[in-house]
């Protein structure tokens, strides 16, 4: 895998925050078609690191790279824009709006001929069929409503508006912050299996877990953050969770293996 070409990828990063150093020349590195987990105390970095890939967050030092080509992004729209979808922690949706209308949000169908290039009518029925067609096709929610406000969903519903949201839009990328954390077991099962038809369809995605079963379960490898930077990055299938909580402590110190 070291001799193809990551999609996403990141040398040197650096971002201070005063006398605070969130991120310390850190390296990232996401291949085609894998699940790359990254993982980390609180205030290890991570957050800073996503944030930074994505779009939210300049850094101070370092660059970034989509498929070998040097990228800048200066708002998470523009990263959008290249083709990486993120779904935060805190959750990115309007709460009084209905569930189609939040996964269309920004991208918003017009209906066709001069109805939508002149009068800019937008095509509801449509964006609802598709709405619809995506939350079935997760297996995620059942909704009586595709209509019905995302204020009046579940947390763990909410949190499958935004994956299905990701999983529809992202054409490089996909970027999932703690997708399972609000998540019954039930649900959860579900995000996972999501995940892993995401990658076997070709795209790369990114997980950001505390939950160690999950990231062993579904990724190809797994980033190692720690004081804000990359400790190591390591296989489920070489290591053990226990393993990847002594380096994620500092209790071991490994060589970096990035391939």
């Amino acid at each position: 895998m070291s001799n193809a070409t990551p999609v996403l990828s990141a040398k040197g990063l650096v971002k201070r925050f005063g006398r605070v150093t969130a991120l310390d020349e850190t390296d990232f590195e996401l291949y085609p078609g894998e699940v790359l987990a990254v993982i980390g105390d609180n205030g290890a970095g991570k957050s800073s690191l996503i944030k930074a890939l994505s779009g939210a967050l300049t850094p101070d030092a370092g660059e970034i790279r989509m498929n070998g080509e040097p990228v800048s992004f200066s708002s998470p729209m523009q990263a959008r824009e290249a083709g990486i979808e993120t779904v935060y922690q805190t959750l990115a949706v309007s709460p009084a709006l209905g569930i189609s209308d939040n996964l269309f949000l920004g991208r918003e169908l017009r209906k066709p001929g001069i109805l939508g290039s002149v009068f800019r009518m937008l095509d509801k029925a449509e964006m609802r069929r598709q709405a619809t067609q995506q939350l079935s096709d997760l297996g995620l929610l059942t909704i009586q409503n595709i209509n019905q406000a995302v204020e009046t969903l579940s947390g763990g519903q909410r949190q499958g508006v935004a994956v299905a949201r990701s999983a529809a839009f992202g054409s490089k990328v996909v970027i999932l912050d703690e997708p399972t954390a609000a998540l019954g077991v039930k649900e959860s099962r579900r995000v996972l299996n999501l995940i892993k038809d995401v990658r076997d369809r070709g795209l790369p995605v990114v997980l950001i877990s505390h939950n160690m079963p999950h990231v062993f379960e579904v990724a190809d490898r797994i980033h190692v953050h720690r004081l804000g930077k990359r400790a190591a990055v390591i296989r489920p299938d070489t290591h053990t969770m226990s393993d990847a909580v002594a380096i994620m402590t500092g209790a071991v110190e490994v060589e970096s293996d990035a391939a």
